[in-house]
């Protein structure tokens, strides 16, 4: 279990500074603003160009805020959701429960309460949690699975490759590569060049696009076609 703790950002949604990497789950400048613009406007928005019915991994799960807009992105555009959430260091259930995230983005009672019901979900059980919208949540290390042309989404949302290096090196890059479908779309809050030379080897076409408050750019990229 992931010791960690709870503050404010500055858009005045909370996020969780993990004691175990000394890292924050998200930026400082805004948990909220920051997931909508790498997650959900760079990857969600395009991919539901595509098609309406998504699978989606995400690759560091922390506080399910990504998987949270992700419900609420695709209850108001009606499209299909199955969500698939990887992550190796769980935060406290009871921290989790003290997150502002329902009440940050205004939602119903019923809507709020699913962000709970997420968290409350045990690990490696898939669940449909709402007509079109379903979640399994992994608790491993993403290096120990494996996916095969399973998804069309990647959110790339672990630590900074300071704090966990080996995974944003080509082994599990390639992972990451294999576990697309065709046109898949991988997006990350990170810029770094080695990374970006890393997914263009693998058969990425790599784009750097603006990057939230704070960041200048991010990446995504989509899997090519052969």
């Amino acid at each position: 279990m992931n010791t960690s703790r709870i503050f404010e950002t500055q858009d005045g949604s909370h996020s969780i500074v993990s004691e175990q990497f000394g890292e924050s789950y998200h930026s400082k400048y805004g948990a909220i603003q920051e997931s909508r613009h790498v997650f959900i406007e760079a990857g969600l928005h395009r991919a539901a160009q595509q098609k309406k019915s998504i699978d989606i991994l995400e690759i560091g799960w922390g506080t399910g805020l990504n998987t949270f807009l992700s419900f609420l992105e695709g209850k108001k555009r009606e499209l299909t959701i199955h969500y698939t959430g990887v992550e190796a260091y769980p935060i406290n259930q009871e921290e989790a429960l003290k997150l502002n995230y329902p009440e940050m983005l205004q939602c119903e009672v019923t809507e709020g309460d699913l962000f709970y019901q997420m968290h409350q979900q045990p690990w490696e059980i898939p669940c449909t949690l709402l007509p079109g919208f379903s979640l399994q949540k992994t608790c491993q290390r993403f290096e120990n699975l494996d996916y095969n042309n399973q998804f069309d989404l990647i959110y790339f949302d672990a630590f900074a490759p300071s704090a966990q290096p080996e995974l944003w090196e080509k082994p599990v890059l390639e992972k990451m590569y294999k576990s697309l479908k065709n046109s898949g779309i991988f997006v990350t809050y990170c810029a770094k060049g080695s990374m970006k030379r890393i997914l263009k080897n693998l058969g990425f076409t790599v784009e750097a696009l603006p990057g939230p408050p704070g960041k200048r750019e991010m990446t995504r990229a989509f899997k090519q076609e052969f």
